[in-house]
């Protein structure tokens, strides 16, 4: 089911997500949802806050965003944890469904090595690198109730208050279904 993506200014995109409990029988229909509403607005990640749900959970997909070369990465992250991130920083332009029509270049760590369940309960731990890792910390932030504009420097953010003033009070469109507070 497509849900309505929540937007910058809803406390639910600031609060720390609680761990999701594997045997939740609603969890599958959780990630269906996140797969849903985020392939519905094109992105290539999504986190259950998002959705309005402060459960660790998020799905990646990207595809659009590899190089051909590359094996797509695709997935579902259960309460995940970054285990360690390389001190090398690299810039990458980022954008957020939360935050329609804004895009900033933010510097995060070139890889990671992370630990999480899968949708089947298995524990996974890998290392990620690349825009993989970049979705994944971006996603990743979202659990712990940060947003990429965190990132930002004080003269950029005071840059973008006009546009994040807008997001806030509902005077932008997306071309998806979108929540202004949860």
């Amino acid at each position: 089911m497509i849900r309505p993506i929540v937007l910058y200014g809803s406390p639910i995109l600031r609060q720390k997500a609680a761990p999701v409990d594997l045997a939740d029988p609603a969890l599958p229909q959780l990630i269906e949802d996140l797969w849903d509403t985020m392939y519905n607005a094109e992105g290539v990640g999504l986190a259950a806050p998002q959705i309005g749900v402060s459960k660790q959970a998020f799905v990646i997909d990207a595809k659009a965003l590899q190089e051909p070369d590359e094996p797509p990465f695709r997935g579902v992250f259960l309460n995940p944890k970054i285990l360690q991130a390389e001190p090398a920083c690299v810039p990458h332009e980022e954008g957020c469904l939360s935050l329609p029509g804004l895009r900033e270049r933010i510097y995060r760590p070139a890889a990671i090595t992370v630990a999480y369940y899968d949708e089947k309960g298995q524990l996974q731990e890998k290392k990620l690198s690349g825009i993989v890792a970049r979705i994944f910390q971006h996603e990743y932030d979202h659990l712990l109730g940060q947003l990429f504009i965190d990132y930002l420097s004080p003269l950029k953010k005071q840059l973008i208050r006009p546009k994040l003033r807008e997001i806030q009070q509902g005077l932008i469109e997306a071309a998806y279904p979108t929540l202004y507070a949860v």
